[in-house]
C-alpha cells in the first residue's frame, strides 16, 4: 500500500495491493471516491501528487508496468486515466515527481510541549485517541555531457517523473505530459558506466529534485540492491557524480529535506541512515546512523518544515525522530502487519501511515507552532 496527501486540500489518497485508489477526506474520516484503476492481480506500488502535476490530478503506478495519472473532479476520480504510461517496468521502486525547494523548509522555532493525538482506521472508519506527552526538551529539539537532454534537463514548470528502468540498475526520466521517456541514468553502456553498474543490481527506490544551487537542474538520487546510493546530473548521464554504500542490504526507501541539502534513508538492514549532500564537493556523507532492533524500514518521509521524519517498519511500527539531532521521539504501535509507508500533510499537522494490515492511519504529530 501506499498514502500521500493533497499538496493544498484535506484529502488523503491511498493505493492498496488489489489496485484501488481512494480519495479520503481528512477532516471528516470518510471515504470521498475510489475506483479500481490497476488490476487486482498486481496492485498499487505508489500514489503520488504535488503542484508540478496541477491541484486537480493523482497519479498511480501499478505492479502491471503502467503509471497513469487521474483527474480529480469534485472530488472524485475521472473514469479513465487523462495521461497513461506504458513503461513495460515490473518492480517494486517507487517513482518520485520532481521536487522543487519547500518555501517550508526554514529555521525551526521553539515550540511548547504536545501530544500524538489522533489515528483512524481505514476500514472502519472508527477513531481511537492515543496520546504521547513529550518533554519541552524534547519538543524544542524536533526540528524535502551537459547537451545530452538539451531541453529537458531544466524542470522549471515541467512535470517530470523518475522510476527504475526496465534494465538492471537503470533509471528512467519520463515526461508526464507527453507521455514520452526522454533519459536513461546511466544513459549509455561504457567502461564506466559499466564499472559504476556492476553489481548494483536494480533500483529499488529513487528521488528526483532540483537543488537551487543547480538553477533548476534536474538530479536523482537512486539506491541499489547492493546497498549503494548514487547521485546522477542529468547534464552528465554517464556516470553518478558520486555513490557511496551506506547499507549492507537493499535500500528500500529514500527521503530528501525540503531544500535538497541531506536526507534519510531506510534499508532491509538494521539502520536507519541521516545523510548530508555538499553541492559545491558533489558528496554525500553520513550525518548520524540509527541502529535498530528489528530490520527493515519501508518507508520513510520527512516533514516539510524539515523539524521531524517518520519511518515505517516491517516490525508494524512507525517510527518518529528528530531531524536535526536523529534522537528518537516517539513509536506508534496501531498497525498489525508490516508498514508500507509514510506521508505528511503540507501544511505539517497531519501525517498518515499505510500498512499490508489494509489500514490507513491518520495522525497529528507535533503540530507547527502558528505564528500570531
Amino acid at each position: 500500500m501506499d498514502v500521500c496527501f493533497h499538496p493544498s486540500q484535506n484529502l488523503v489518497f491511498s493505493g492498496s495491493s488489489d489496485g484501488e485508489l481512494r480519495i479520503w477526506d481528512s477532516v471528516q474520516h470518510r471515504t470521498i471516491s475510489s475506483a479500481w484503476v490497476h488490476s487486482a492481480a498486481h496492485g498499487i506500488i505508489s500514489v503520488s501528487t504535488g503542484p508540478t502535476i496541477g491541484n486537480n490530478r493523482v497519479i498511480s503506478q501499478g505492479k502491471d508496468g503502467t503509471v497513469k495519472c487521474w483527474d480529480i473532479e469534485h472530488g472524485e476520480l475521472s473514469r479513465t486515466p487523462s495521461i497513461l504510461i506504458e513503461s513495460n517496468t515490473y518492480h517494486f521502486c517507487k517513482l518520485s515527481l520532481v521536487k522543487r525547494p519547500s518555501v517550508d523548509s526554514r529555521k525551526p522555532e521553539k515550540e511548547g510541549p504536545c501530544h500524538v493525538t489522533e489515528k483512524v482506521n481505514e476500514i472502519s472508519g472508527q477513531t481511537q485517541t492515543i496520546s504521547h506527552d513529550i518533554q519541552e526538551e524534547d519538543q524544542a529539539s524536533v526540528v524535502e555531457n551537459s547537451n545530452t537532454f538539451q531541453g529537458y534537463e531544466n524542470v522549471e514548470g515541467r512535470p517530470y517523473v523518475a522510476m527504475a528502468g526496465a534494465e538492471l540498475s537503470e533509471v528512467e526520466l519520463w515526461d508526464l505530459n507527453a507521455a514520452e521517456r526522454f533519459a536513461r541514468l546511466p544513459h549509455s553502456s561504457t567502461a564506466s558506466t559499466n564499472k559504476f553498474t556492476k553489481g548494483k543490481g536494480m533500483c529499488m527506490a529513487v528521488q528526483a529534485f532540483s537543488p537551487p544551487e543547480q538553477q533548476g537542474f534536474l538530479h536523482v538520487l537512486a539506491g541499489y540492491e547492493d546497498g549503494t546510493m548514487a547521485w546522477w546530473d542529468l547534464r552528465n548521464p554517464e556516470v553518478p557524480l558520486t555513490s557511496v554504500r551506506f547499507h549492507s542490504e537493499p535500500v528500500l526507501s529514500l527521503s530528501m529535506d525540503g531544500m535538497w541539502n541531506g536526507g534519510i534513508s531506510g534499508s532491509a538492514d538494521d539502520k536507519i541512515v541521516i545523510f548530508t549532500l555538499d553541492h559545491s564537493l558533489a558528496s554525500c556523507v553520513v550525518k548520524k546512523e540509527i541502529s535498530l532492533e528489528r530490520p527493515g524500514i519501508a518507508g520513510t518521509s520527512i516533514r516539510p518544515d524539515g523539524k521531524i521524519f517518520a519511518t515505517a517498519g516491517w516490525d508494524h511500527r512507525i517510527r518518529i525522530y528528530n531531524y536535526k539531532k536523529g534522537n528518537p521521539l516517539a513509536i506508534l504501535k496501531y498497525h498489525r502487519a508490516t508498514c508500507n509507508a509514510t506521508s505528511f500533510a503540507a501544511n505539517c499537522k497531519q501525517m498518515a501511515s499505510a500498512s499490508e494490515d489494509t489500514t490507513i492511519a491518520l495522525w497529528e504529530l507535533y503540530p507547527p507552532h502558528s505564528s500570531v
